[in-house]
């Protein structure tokens, strides 16, 4: 199918947000989890800028996306959460990044929002928080777990039961590197850019 993907805009508050009226999926989740390495996977080319190093994304980046038919929206890479480098101070912009991204939604703007959670480590305390959280904005919501590749059989059926059991829903497994689950999540990011959507 068919995917057109342009880097828009990176953005350090409102002001820089787009005021269009397209739909957006934002990704959140710990540094280093693998947010601008899907984008990329998902659009068949790199767009999104990663690196190794954790705490990379400092703002948020906002790409436009459409596949196929569908009615085109943005995916929004959003910095990550849990990285100690800057300590407070980070954990402050980070914090107030995403109280003005978020606070959007309140005024109407369609947003959804996808928690990635390393499938490898399973119920970490900054990883429940953060659902706990993104659960209490209001918006549409889901979980998937990201780098399955990197676990065998038997850690991927016990990691699943783990991932299910503490976020208490389906977590389907992604891959960047290999594409799995990639067709899924397509699928979970258009429920979520329903205006009826629920989390």
């Amino acid at each position: 199918m068919k995917i057109s993907a342009e880097f828009v805009t990176s953005a350090a508050g409102t002001e820089g947000f787009p005021r269009d009226r397209l739909g957006e999926v934002a990704f959140v989740g710990r540094s280093n989890v693998g947010k601008s390495s899907l984008i990329n996977a998902l659009v068949g080319r790199t767009l999104a800028r990663t690196s190794a190093a954790p705490g990379k994304t400092r703002l948020a980046n906002f790409y436009r996306v459409q596949r196929g038919a569908a009615p085109a929206l943005y995916l929004v890479d959003l910095p990550g959460y849990g990285y100690a480098r800057g300590g407070d101070a980070a954990a402050r912009d980070f914090n107030r990044l995403a109280d003005e991204y978020f606070a959007r939604s309140a005024e109407g703007k369609a947003i959804g929002v996808l928690l990635l959670v390393d499938s490898r480590h399973p119920g970490l305390d900054s990883d429940l928080d953060a659902w706990s959280w993104l659960k209490d904005l209001g918006c549409p919501s889901g979980v998937i777990g990201t780098k399955v590749d990197k676990l065998t059989r038997a850690e991927r059926a016990r990691h699943t039961r783990a991932l299910e059991s503490s976020f208490e829903r389906p977590v389907p497994l992604i891959s960047a590197a290999t594409g799995e689950g990639l067709e899924e999540l397509w699928k979970l990011i258009v429920r979520l850019t329903k205006p009826t959507a629920a989390s």
